[in-house]
């Protein structure tokens, strides 16, 4: 069984390269933010996908709808477009993805 401080500890260091991610991503497109601003970012994204993916379960459906929330959160918090929080969202799964695969931090003990 996993311990709820790996569990934390996961989630933190998870937290931390998102933001980070999310940070350099959003400069990169012209953002001015601060780091709080895209730790903010993460931790809506965490949010929002975590109550769909509750409330709808892990298809499609949730993802595209969450998907559409965090937008929203992406074009609120930046103040930005539909389409630039769009190309900003798209590049920010691509790079995650691409640290997850050199960063499996959320596998667990092998």
């Amino acid at each position: 069984m996993i311990s709820s401080t790996f569990t934390l500890l996961t989630f933190v260091v998870a937290l931390i390269i998102s933001t980070v991610i999310i940070y350099y991503i959003a400069r990169f497109f012209g953002a001015k933010d601060s780091l709080t601003t895209a730790l903010l970012a993460a931790l809506i994204g965490t949010a929002v996908y975590t109550i769909f993916y509750y409330v709808l379960g892990q298809g499609l459906i949730a993802a595209f709808i969450a998907g559409i929330v965090w937008l929203l959160a992406l074009q609120k918090l930046y103040t930005i477009g539909w389409f630039k929080a769009l190309v900003i969202a798209v590049v920010v799964w691509i790079v995650t993805s691409i640290a997850g695969w050199f960063l499996p931090v959320l596998m667990g003990p092998v």
